[in-house]
């Protein structure tokens, strides 16, 4: 049998971020009474910053993709290579462990970050709902991965910084490079701007 959730919005409380002790929501603002951190504010932040970010990062992510990511000269001679055309090239030559981490990095965690923050601002604005602790583990993932964000773009400033020499070889980090930066920025602001008390904020309204 299904019971509705009372949040602590709705029993009159809130949390401290940092120890979690409940306060008073009159308190909002003001200094935790145990630890001294500063409370957060009653009011939830909008979801259209987290829309607009994540729009202007999967804008970002396609360019990313078409353009090249590291530019190979080689005798005075120059070669591009995309994300996904490096990859392949490191399969071709035989090295699976680095391909496998480029096409992880740069393709699946991205695009697996876009899709679970469109699920959670698509739930916290009840158009699909899911369990709570559901949402809120896919939240803390979110936020976990987006640390290795820009692995990819770290590898290529290295190489870049490492192969240099003049005439005979030099590798440079292609325009992929800046447009994957940026909509790894976006996509970290997308994130940020989403407000996790939402997910308990829908809970209060539904059954589950």
């Amino acid at each position: 049998m299904s019971a509705a959730v009372l949040t602590a919005a709705a029993a009159g409380r809130l949390g401290c971020p940092v120890c979690g002790r409940a306060a008073a929501v009159a308190s909002a603002g003001r200094r935790c009474g145990r630890c001294g951190a500063r409370l957060p504010a009653t009011g939830r932040r909008p979801l259209g910053a987290v829309w607009a970010w994540l729009i202007a990062g999967v804008a970002l992510y396609i360019p990313a993709n078409l353009e090249p990511m590291l530019v190979t000269t080689t005798f005075g001679r120059d070669s591009a290579s995309t994300i996904i055309g490096g990859a392949l090239e490191l399969f071709a030559l035989g090295s699976y462990g680095v391909g496998v981490i480029v096409l992880v990095a740069s393709v699946l965690i991205p695009v697996a970050k876009f899709l679970a923050i469109a699920r959670l601002a698509a739930h916290a604005s009840g158009r699909a709902p899911m369990r709570p602790h559901g949402a809120l583990a896919l939240y803390e993932v979110v936020e976990f991965i987006g640390r290795w964000s820009m692995i990819d773009v770290f590898v290529v400033a290295i190489l870049a910084a490492l192969v240099q020499m003049g005439f005979l070889a030099s590798l440079t980090p292609g325009p992929a490079a800046a447009f994957f930066a940026l909509s790894v920025a976006a996509t970290m602001l997308s994130a940020r701007a989403f407000d996790p008390r939402l997910i308990w904020d829908r809970a209060g309204v539904e059954h589950v």
